[in-house]
């Protein structure tokens, strides 16, 4: 029996395999050390300003911060990551408003009869007026954040707030540009 030479051009499976783990980790080494984002920001040519009002708080319970740190982090966003320029004007091609219509507390967990943990929930009410297209889009989000029974809930609105404004200006976000 004659033994067969090893073609060159056929690599086993596993090598394959690893060849193509190996580039597609140096590929996102790559980016990741980059601090390239990703961004499926999608935006209408025509539309080229927005006015973004002041997300008033109607929640029962008021937390006296929320409604200027949610209303500041979307307008940074908004300005850092489209293309859109905003204005103060009442004839931008959007307008964006709404209102923090939820802030309430309850619990989530108990163990042996006691409270370990309460939530957080925090909901907002948004308006989105496309004065281009004539269309109007409402939405609202909540989101619950919990914490500590053993924390009071200023402590927990203290540790919590960076958390609270990042994702749920996220979510706005994602909702009007992202066709989430």
């Amino acid at each position: 029996m004659t033994q067969q030479k090893p073609n060159r051009n056929q690599m086993p499976v596993t090598k394959k395999i690893f060849s193509f783990s190996m580039i597609v980790i140096i590929v996102l080494a790559t980016f990741s050390g980059c601090n390239y984002k990703f961004r499926d920001v999608s935006i209408p040519p025509e539309i080229q300003t927005v006015k973004i009002n002041f997300i008033e708080n109607r929640a029962q319970y008021v937390n006296p911060q929320l409604s200027q740190l949610i209303t500041n982090q979307l307008q940074q966003k908004v300005v850092n990551q489209t293309r859109l320029n905003r204005t103060n004007n009442d004839d931008a091609h959007y307008d964006i408003s709404g209102f923090i219509s939820q802030y309430s507390i309850s619990t989530s967990g108990i163990s042996n009869q006691q409270t370990t943990t309460n939530r957080l929930t925090v909901g907002v009410h948004i308006t989105l007026e496309d004065r281009v297209n004539n269309t109007t889009k409402e939405f609202d989000i909540s989101r619950p954040f919990d914490f500590s029974a053993q924390r009071s809930l200023q402590e927990a609105e203290a540790s919590l707030n960076d958390e609270i404004v990042r994702n749920i200006t996220d979510e706005i976000f994602n909702r009007i540009f992202s066709n989430w």
